[in-house]
């Protein structure tokens, strides 16, 4: 039976839609078969051509039951759902169906102060720092305010993850035909924490620096199908 991870929060603007196709992303390069299922109305659905997961359009709410409810019924899936900023009750209603909850967050005090109040309002979720610094100045700044701000959260917040301009490359309609290496191996690295997190047994392929996406199980052909047809 697949199992169901949404990625929701209050605030737009915090990258979940970045974060749940990096983290597709490397689900599919760790072998692992996903969906990224869309559910915000103000977007449009993108292609699955050129990447390791597929993609469903859910933004009405039978649309999504039909996803969840496939999906449910195949065994060795993730799906991915792809929330929207503002959406306090759509938030609670996918909080219902998750079996994990991904609350992304950046440096900004509002982006903690927002996100404090969703771990409350969503006991089991976790707290992913997003489009986190890279430069190191700037990392341990931001890192001391999670720290001064969030202690008493300190076991639900995950790993961050870095900002890259190239996980733009993932949110184009058509991605291109190959990924840079630095955004492979971070969507690498958020999928592994994920699948750590929920003790799910995965592969890594090759080093860290240069893997091979040959000999990947493609999608199957009937979750393809479904997800087409909405």
């Amino acid at each position: 039976m697949a199992e169901i991870v949404c990625i929701i929060g209050n605030k737009g603007g915090t990258g979940k839609t970045t974060l749940s196709h990096m983290l597709c992303q490397g689900l599919g390069l760790l072998g692992q078969r996903s969906a990224c299922i869309l559910t915000d109305t103000t977007r449009e659905p993108l292609q699955p051509a050129g990447r390791r997961y597929i993609t469903a359009d859910a933004r009405t709410p039978e649309a999504l039951r039909k996803v969840v409810d496939k999906l449910r019924g195949m065994d060795d899936w993730l799906g991915v759902i792809d929330g929207g900023g503002n959406r306090t009750e759509i938030d609670r209603r996918l909080y219902g169906i998750a079996d994990i909850v991904l609350l992304p967050f950046r440096e900004s005090h509002e982006d903690i102060r927002t996100v404090i109040k969703d771990l409350d309002l969503f006991p089991r979720a976790y707290a992913v720092p997003t489009q986190w610094p890279s430069n190191a100045w700037q990392r341990r700044t931001a890192d001391r305010s999670v720290a001064q701000l969030m202690s008493d959260y300190k076991h639900r917040i995950l790993r961050p993850v870095i900002a890259l301009s190239s996980s733009k490359l993932l949110l184009q309609r058509q991605v291109p035909d190959g990924m840079p290496t630095p955004l492979a191996n971070a969507c690498r690295a958020v999928a592994g924490q994920l699948m750590d997190l929920m003790e799910l047994e995965y592969r890594q392929l090759g080093d860290t620096t240069e893997r091979s996406d040959a000999g990947l199980p493609p999608p199957r052909a009937g979750i393809e199908r479904l997800v087409h047809s909405h």
